[in-house]
């Protein structure tokens, strides 16, 4: 998108989303297997490598697609994805999500040992933060390490990490005591065969996801392993979150658009008291405000992503809101699909009932809803609470 108030999708744009939309179409046949699958789909992994669509989560420097990853189109390739298969959408995700403090804080070495790979598909990425104790307050894990000098160890325990199990390596948030003697939180880059790791299946949810728990039991890393400063892990959670909080947007929109698509079809098609039951006004209204929320996010989305682009950290507060919009319309959207379409609509595995289950917990992910509000609200007031600090 261009800068300024223009609406149109530049070429490259348009090109990069034609790409994903054509990779939508390949995975669509076995999509419903996919998603229904607890562990890596390898046919849903070679359509992906074959697409070659995560070259853009690296820099070109090191594989990548664009000079450096392109919030828009990372947002716009989601959108595109999502509608034809959750596992698709994230496992494109996760290899940007997974890696990207190795490109803000990495060193040269690990950049070209492991971003190359992420390009090409070879690694798998993961990010492990949450606890049993600690989600939304990331402030509250566990998870430590200790620094002997010529080694680091860890010790802990995460749970609910995407691609657990699958993954080639952990980007690893654990609390860490700096040489002056306060207290933080540390991001480390360990290999996922490293001695001392264990792994075991996580939860299976209501939209089927490769999740596992992650033991750390005195692992040894050599000192290169911390990406950034000592207590300087919530840096590059930010910046990871500037690029990708807002793609999770456009997965949103991408698969409210796709319900509503749906729901429109069935409602011209299916005829109840001598009419379509789009023809009918109660149907109409929820179609029609479904479309609204589509259209709306859409833009909010777009708009998030595209000043992120350009701007870099700076939108973050403007990402949020898109990542919270865009959530949040998705479930009411699909719930009128569902309404739309009566039985139809909560057939095991149809299209709408999968839609269902997968729109619950985007509300979740990267920033629950009510959390992420509490941030807006205060980014919101603060100039007014430094103004009644003055009086």
């Amino acid at each position: 998108m261009s800068e300024g108030l223009n609406f149109t999708l530049a070429a490259d744009d348009v090109a990069v989303q034609a790409e994903a939309r054509a990779l939508g179409a390949v995975v669509a046949p076995f999509a419903a297997e996919a998603d229904e699958s607890h562990v890596i789909h390898e046919p849903t992994r070679e359509a992906l490598r074959a697409s070659k669509l995560s070259e853009f989560m690296v820099p070109a420097a090191y594989g990548g697609r664009r000079e450096s990853v392109d919030p828009f189109l990372v947002c716009l390739i989601r959108e595109a994805l999502m509608p034809a298969s959750c596992a698709l959408d994230s496992m494109f995700a996760l290899q940007g999500i997974g890696s990207y403090a190795i490109t803000l804080a990495g060193t040269p070495e690990q950049k070209e040992q492991w971003l190359p790979r992420v390009a090409r598909l070879d690694s798998l990425a993961a990010m492990a933060l949450t606890e049993d104790g600690a989600g939304s307050d990331l402030r509250s894990v566990t998870t430590t390490v200790i620094d002997k000098g010529d080694r680091l160890i860890l010790n802990g325990r995460k749970t609910f990490i995407s691609n657990a199990g699958f993954s080639d390596f952990f980007l690893v948030l654990a609390k860490e005591t700096t040489a002056a003697g306060q207290e933080g939180l540390t991001f480390l880059l360990v290999p996922a065969d490293a001695p001392g790791i264990s792994i075991s299946p996580g939860a299976e949810i209501m939209a089927p996801h490769v999740l596992g728990d992650i033991d750390f039991a005195d692992v040894e890393l050599g000192p290169e392993a911390r990406l950034g400063a000592a207590g300087g892990a919530m840096e590059l959670v930010l910046g990871t979150l500037t690029v990708f909080r807002v793609s999770v947007a456009g997965a949103a929109v991408g698969l409210a658009a796709a319900a509503l698509q749906v729901a429109a079809e069935h409602a011209m098609r299916r005829e109840q008291f001598g009419r379509p039951l789009a023809r009918h006004g109660q149907v109409a209204q929820l179609l029609a405000e479904s479309s609204i929320d589509v259209e709306m996010t859409r833009l909010l989305a777009y708009r998030a992503a595209d000043l992120a682009r350009r701007e870099g950290g700076a939108a973050l507060t403007q990402c949020t809101m898109a990542k919270v919009a865009a959530t949040e319309a998705a479930g009411r959207v699909v719930d009128r699909c569902v309404q739309v379409m009566g039985r139809w609509g909560v057939v095991r595995n149809s299209p709408m009932e999968r839609y269902y289950r997968q729109a619950r917990p985007m509300r979740l992910y990267e920033g629950a809803s009510e959390v992420l509000k509490l941030g807006l609200a205060r980014d919101l007031c603060a100039p007014y609470a430094a103004a009644r600090k003055e009086n």
